[in-house]
């Protein structure tokens, strides 16, 4: 039986929301029938944050009436009439109801409002203990020392005793980085069956952001873009003072709070914000039911891309104020920057494979995309592997470079001019002051790196001229770091053709030693599987040998990636039903395919209803072990191939990760100019399992 988690704040300020995502992230990677449940809920269980945060981030279809136990309303009515035992059933009932539909269901504990805290922690302690769960209690690190936190550790161990809970692991959230040391060694010391993880503070989870300020205050967005509003706010400055002055106070990450008739100091920040001399602020939060004047908004309006958040309130400047400052900082799934810190600092802390193996686990054999990104970044993250971004000014590049480093998926390398890079950064109020950027104009590799571009072509009448010239392209700088061991991987495409990014890889890095051709496939991440379409992007017209080679190249990188391949040779007919010369080009590749690599499960010639639908299988091709269950689909041709895959794409919604290059020595992966900054991410990823992969063989 599989053993579900209950992860309780047992203290006010514990940081829950860090944690119950840390392991969502963790069993979504386990499973494709993930549940999510509260025991109890606030008003509008729609309203609930925890909830919204995980229906949003993980694409929950459960609905949300069957997300929870209770509402706090009902339970209050249910104690004061002594029903607490029926209250316990209730929850009971509804979460038995989504344990049926799911295989693994995480549960987040509820809390009383503060006049109840005396009974929080026997509340989630027994709907724990009945719901059969395994208990992962939250302390309290913030504001406390070590002597402190171990008194509280000490005390809540006793609460427990009491309660007989199971618990799997206790997390204490938010410990100041001095006292880590003194608190580990105390915690290794005690005679415990469950570990203790210390998360330490995180300065980026503790500020509010322009969007929490907004949803609190109600506030009216006058300007700024969806990007502003996920700015940390890093203090906030009551702007009362003439232009001179409030200058000269202005800190990086200001909230200003100032009248809204105060169409200097607005005037003020705009330029403030452009000029390399003033640091960047958060937002301007204009108080007094005052918008700017007609002029003043005529010439924000006009602004293309507005550098920060203009917003309003009715209040006056010294209650928006007070307002303001008792704003707490939420995570929210459009935050991704906050995610990726919240996760990283939690999954550093945590020792992964002891909590798994404290875990009763049943696996479905499915690989979904939640499942593939999980495990894409777990592994990426085992042993990380530089990775060498041409595209360095580009602001998709840019936002995934942070959530990149924030998860500590790799380590990167921009390519571009550094002064332009860095201001790129700071006008985005990006935190990637550590990133490494090399401006390959002006690097001393380049020299290297044309003596060695110089003799790999000299045979094609390249000079050392003509080379050191060539090397000033950061496509072709980014593939001679790869193949001169600089970086382990390349990725690149967002603003550049497909050529542009694969032919330097085709100059310089070359193909593996019995590999015929260089191919591609895409991920196609559907709403429940993970399918690989190949080749995609690369080969318009295929010859049967080249294709049986594609099919076996995509086989080796589905397997790579944890997807046992059944492969479907493609073509307008099934079968022997078929004749042309091109249903013939994909039975001869079929004949080769299974000549060379008779180890493979793969079917053709095929069409895709019949590759993907076990119903037509079942009429096509009957005794087949692929037809109906195909994962992996050659296509015969980069016309069908391309069109296909951008039709699933655009007409379902299915994300598109790729294409990912195969047979090169060295991972290089092209991205699509349409490319989202969650595509960059993945695309990175899968070139560091690649890079991982390479230096296994080597």
């Amino acid at each position: 039986m599989t053993q579900n988690i209950y992860i309780a704040g047992v203290e006010q300020g514990s940081g829950k929301s860090a944690i119950v995502l840390t392991l969502m992230e963790l069993l979504s990677g386990e499973t494709s029938k993930l549940g999510f449940f509260r025991p109890l809920v606030h008003g509008n269980v729609e309203e609930d944050q925890l909830i919204k945060l995980v229906v949003d981030r993980y694409h929950l279809k459960t609905p949300y009436e069957a997300m929870y136990g209770c509402t706090t309303e009902k339970a209050r009515e249910l104690l004061a009439s002594n029903q607490y035992d029926e209250l316990l059933k209730i929850i009971l009932r509804t979460y038995k109801n989504l344990e049926n539909q799911c295989d693994r269901v995480l549960c987040a504990g509820s809390r009383f409002n503060e006049e109840q805290l005396s009974i929080e922690t026997d509340f989630n302690a027994d709907v724990a203990n009945n719901l059969g769960c395994l208990l992962i209690p939250i302390l309290r690190g913030y504001g406390r020392g070590a002597d402190e936190i171990i008194d509280s550790a000490a005390s809540f161990r006793q609460s427990l005793k009491d309660h007989d809970c199971d618990i799997l692991a206790t997390f204490i959230n938010g410990v100041d980085e001095q006292n880590i040391n003194k608190l580990t060694h105390y915690f290794q010391q005690q005679d415990s069956e469950y570990p203790v993880y210390l998360v330490p503070t995180v300065v980026a989870l503790e500020k509010p952001t322009i969007s929490d300020i907004v949803n609190k205050l109600n506030a009216k967005v006058l300007s700024g873009e969806n990007e502003c509003l996920m700015r940390d706010v890093l203090n906030y400055k009551v702007a009362a003072m003439q232009v001179p002055h409030f200058l000269d106070h202005l800190e990086e990450g200001d909230l200003i709070i100032t009248p809204g008739d105060r169409s200097d100091i607005i005037l003020a920040s705009l330029m403030a914000h452009n000029s390399s001399n003033y640091p960047q602020i958060s937002g301007l939060l204009l108080s007094g039911k005052q918008e700017p004047d007609t002029q003043i908004s005529r010439l924000i309006s006009g602004i293309s891309k507005p550098p920060f958040t203009v917003m309003g309130v009715e209040s006056d400047t010294f209650t928006t104020a007070i307002n303001v400052t008792g704003v707490q900082a939420t995570l929210d799934s459009a935050n991704k920057r906050k995610i990726a810190a919240a996760l990283g600092a939690v999954e550093k802390s945590i020792d992964i494979p002891v909590l798994k193996q404290k875990m009763a686990s049943t696996y479905s054999t499915r690989v979904t995309p939640i499942m593939f990104e999980y495990e894409l970044i777990r592994r990426a993250k085992a042993t990380q592997q530089h990775i060498v971004l041409p595209e360095g000014k580009e602001e998709r590049i840019l936002r995934a470079a942070e959530i990149l480093v924030l998860r500590g998926v790799a380590k990167l390398t921009l390519l571009g001019d550094e002064d332009t890079i860095r201001q790129k950064i700071q006008s985005l109020g990006l935190h990637l002051d550590e990133i490494n950027i090399i401006n390959p104009l002006q690097s001393p590799l380049r020299k290297q790196y044309a003596d060695c571009y110089f003799k790999l072509r000299q045979h094609k009448s390249v000079t050392y001229e003509m080379a050191f010239d060539t090397l000033a392209d950061s496509s072709y700088f980014g593939t001679m770091m790869v193949h001169l061991e600089d970086a382990d991987g390349m990725v690149s495409g967002a603003i550049h053709t497909t050529q542009h990014t694969i032919r330097p890889a085709f100059q310089i890095i070359k193909t593996k030693p019995g590999t015929s051709i260089v191919s591609s496939v895409f991920f196609m991440c559907l709403e429940d599987r993970v399918l690989v379409y190949g080749d995609c992007a690369i080969n318009p017209e295929p010859t049967a040998q080249q294709l049986a080679d594609i099919a076996a190249s995509s086989a080796e990188t589905a397997t790579l990636f944890h997807i046992t391949p059944r492969i479907a040779m493609l073509s307008y007919s099934t079968g022997e039903s078929g004749q042309g010369q091109a249903v013939n080009k994909v039975r001869e590749a079929v004949r080769l395919s299974k000549e060379q690599r008779p180890d493979l499960k793969l079917e053709g010639p095929i069409q895709y209803d019949a590759a993907i639908d076990a119903g037509v299988a079942k009429t096509k091709l009957p005794d087949s072990e692929v037809a109906g269950l195909a994962n992996v689909f050659i296509f015969p041709d980069l016309n069908t191939g391309n069109n296909t895959y951008k039709a699933v794409q655009r007409t379902s919604g299915t994300v598109a990760i790729g294409p990912v290059l195969q047979g090169l020595n060295k991972p290089v992966n092209d991205l699509s100019r349409g490319c989202s900054v969650t595509d960059i991410v993945n695309t990175v990823a899968i070139t560091a399992v690649q890079a991982q992969m390479n230096s296994v063989d080597e």
